[in-house]
């Protein structure tokens, strides 16, 4: 009295074998190796990347940063203010925002930037 086993059992069996197989094959793979980060560079990028200062680093960064121009106090201001909020200070006294985007995206009211 022995009964041929019907597709409604052997379906699920096959269907969670191939299942196992297949997770088992995911799990087995080698990682993908990630390119490095270029550590000769002639840039510093401590304090240029959004997020990469501490807070205390902000005043000598905007000094450095507010050091050429005419308008020291406002410079020191906003920059200081800037920097509290994104923890990056771009490189040089001018431009190079791009490597900071919170201080670069950062606009006033009337849509000019808020960051020196």
């Amino acid at each position: 009295m022995l009964r041929k086993p019907s597709i409604d059992v052997i379906f699920p069996l096959v269907l969670l074998l191939l299942l196992i197989v297949e997770n088992y094959a995911n799990i087995t793979e080698a990682p993908t190796p990630q390119p490095q980060p270029n550590t000769n560079s002639n840039l510093p990028s401590h304090g240029t990347t959004q997020g990469s200062l501490n807070p205390q680093e902000c005043g000598p960064r905007c000094t450095n940063r507010c050091s050429k121009t005419a308008f020291k106090k406002p410079c020191m201001f906003f920059c200081q203010k800037c920097c509290a909020k994104c923890l990056c200070v771009p490189a040089g006294t001018y431009g190079n925002k791009q490597s900071c985007p919170c201080y670069n995206n950062w606009k006033t009211k009337r849509g000019g930037p808020k960051c020196p």
